[in-house]
């Protein structure tokens, strides 16, 4: 270790360099003291075995360690030996392979293997274009999910809450570090309910002190500082949900000059932002969770003066005037010259006896990531067999003694992408139940039990788990819309030719409606929540960036 902590430096994230040529060392040593030293301990080792003995080094100083780049060609220890090191001592370093060309497939199988972050080819030449901004992303990522004990929200509570689960969801999917106490189980969660009074669970202790009693999101969020009203009456473009599509109506309206403002009900990411990760999504050789791909994309919307609200509630839209005016459920009102419905959907809930009453008590809909650390060494139950249910259960096989997948087709590869398929094959404690459905749940006070039946048997069976995580097909959050926006039989929002040759009057004569637009001129529907939309992450973003080229022609019409 060749930068010893010098006084009252260790608070610093720490950015590791390895490698074992003098020259390079030195070399990437000068380009990231240059670029990081101000806010960041740049440390050194001139090798493998170097390299494994200054983590555990920094690991007893509980030193916070943000990322690790490390040659491959060592002798005795290999880079991605290194980084292995590292991800083992460390849970959310992030880590790049140096490499030369002759080395891409080891970071390839790296990527695979050990979720390598990123691979950089040796020269790096210039790093203003190939070092730094690898590093500024992978910092980025770091800082938020980075558990900062001064920074941290707590959530005193029960496991066995449904308000309890709510909350801890809200924080885990806005990256918010988050300390749970559940005080079944926790001292210092009794502790702090007795020091607040005792009062209602759960118990929510902001950073600056706050604390809430049972708070409700919005509450939470304004304590927070979410902004979740804007002081502006009127926008260019006004976009409802901020999941994927959304938030690329956003980036490309706002980044060419239109006023945008984006109103999400709940977090930024929609249904993509519950993905543990997403790895067939372009650009992200190593995957990316939904949440950190969220993130990115609010960070980049704000970037181009989006105004973003959240969490936020539209509550009605109004037709009648010559421009579209949403309404919010605090009375406030937002008027525009485009409208983009980009609300997404939910997943159904499961009609089966049991099911309500064990909703956040151990039944999820959606993949409900909070719930990680509880299901740890428990049996649990994912049903459904398209690729947001692989996603989870390759997740939660991390975490749980085992998983069970109840499937209702014959077989995964129906709806679910191949990578995933052969992900779960490859998972020892993963065990797949096809031409299965859930009969009914059952339990003392949360679940413990989950009824299944054979399409084919009329028999059932009793499964024993703790959780069980729902993925059985969405419903579109339409129903606050007016009539005039027209849905098909299931309220998904129908848009250009699937408006059966209806026109839209215009000064010029009547004209055919635009690709994405509705029923109604001025107003877009993209993303899941309109009809015969293809189901993906890339689809979406590409719906969402189109549709503001038509944004564009409504507003010089």
């Amino acid at each position: 270790m060749t930068d010893p902590t010098p006084a009252g430096d260790a608070a610093r994230p720490v950015i590791l360099a390895v490698d074992d040529d003098p020259a390079v060392l030195s070399a990437v040593r000068g380009d990231l003291r240059r670029h990081y030293g101000r806010h960041y301990r740049v440390v050194t080792a001139a090798g493998g075995a170097e390299a494994v003995a200054t983590l555990r080094t920094l690991k007893l100083q509980s030193a916070p360690v943000a990322v690790v780049i490390s040659d491959q060609r060592m002798p005795e220890v290999a880079g991605h030996e290194v980084l292995a090191a590292a991800r083992e001592l460390f849970d959310d370093v992030r880590t790049v392979l140096l490499t030369a060309y002759a080395d891409t497939e080891v970071a390839i199988g790296a990527i695979n293997d050990l979720h390598l972050d990123y691979y950089i080819l040796k020269p790096w030449d210039p790093p203003e274009e190939r070092l730094y901004p690898v590093v500024d992303d992978l910092l980025g990522d770091w800082h938020a999910h980075h558990r900062s004990g001064a920074a941290l929200t707590r959530v005193v509570g029960t496991r066995w809450s449904t308000r309890t689960h709510e909350i801890r969801d809200f924080l885990q999917r806005n990256q918010i570090p988050m300390a749970w106490l559940d005080v079944d189980v926790s001292a210092e969660g009794r502790t702090l309910w007795e020091a607040a009074g005792s009062g209602a669970l759960p118990l929510v202790l902001t950073p600056d002190g706050t604390g809430l009693a049972d708070p409700d999101v919005a509450e939470l969020a304004a304590a927070l500082g979410h902004k979740t009203h804007t002081d502006t009456e009127t926008f260019d473009l006004v976009i409802v949900g901020a999941g994927p599509a959304g938030l690329a109506s956003a980036v490309y309206g706002a980044s060419e000059g239109l006023r945008t403002v984006c109103v999400e009900r709940l977090v930024p990411g929609g249904q993509a932002g519950q993905s543990s990760r997403i790895e067939n999504y372009l650009g992200f050789p190593g995957g990316i969770a939904g949440a950190d791909l969220a993130r990115r994309a609010v960070t980049q919307a704000r970037r181009f003066e989006v105004e973003v609200l959240a969490p936020t509630t539209v509550s009605g839209l109004d037709l009648a005037g010559p421009y579209p005016r949403v309404e919010l459920s605090d009375g406030s009102a937002i008027s525009c010259g485009a409208l983009i419905l980009a609300c997404g959907v939910s997943y159904r809930s499961l009609d089966v006896p049991g099911s309500a009453e064990f909703e956040g008590r151990g039944v999820f809909y959606g993949a409900a990531l909070s719930e990680r650390d509880t299901v740890a060494g428990e049996d649990i139950v994912v049903v459904g067999g398209a690729n947001s249910a692989g996603q989870a259960a390759v997740f939660f096989s991390d975490h749980a003694k085992s998983v069970t997948i109840l499937c209702r087709a014959a077989e995964l590869g129906a709806k679910m992408s191949d990578y995933l398929v052969r992900q779960i094959a490859a998972r020892p404690n993963i065990t797949v139940r096809c031409g299965t459905t859930v009969q009914a749940v059952s339990g003392d006070g949360h679940l413990e039990h989950v009824t299944v039946a054979g399409a084919e048997d009329a028999s059932t069976e009793q499964l024993a788990a703790s959780s069980m995580f729902v993925f059985i097909g969405a419903s579109p959050h339409t129903d606050w819309m007016p009539p005039q926006i027209v849905r098909d039989a299931r309220g998904f929002i129908r848009t250009g030719p699937a408006l059966g040759g209806q026109r839209h009057p215009t000064a010029d004569g009547d004209r055919d409606p635009y690709l994405y637009e509705t029923s109604v001129p001025r107003v877009f529907a993209v993303g899941d929540v309109r009809a015969q939309s293809i189901k993906r992450v890339a689809s979406a973003v590409g719906e969402g960036s189109v549709a503001v080229q038509f944004v564009h022609q409504v507003l010089r019409g």
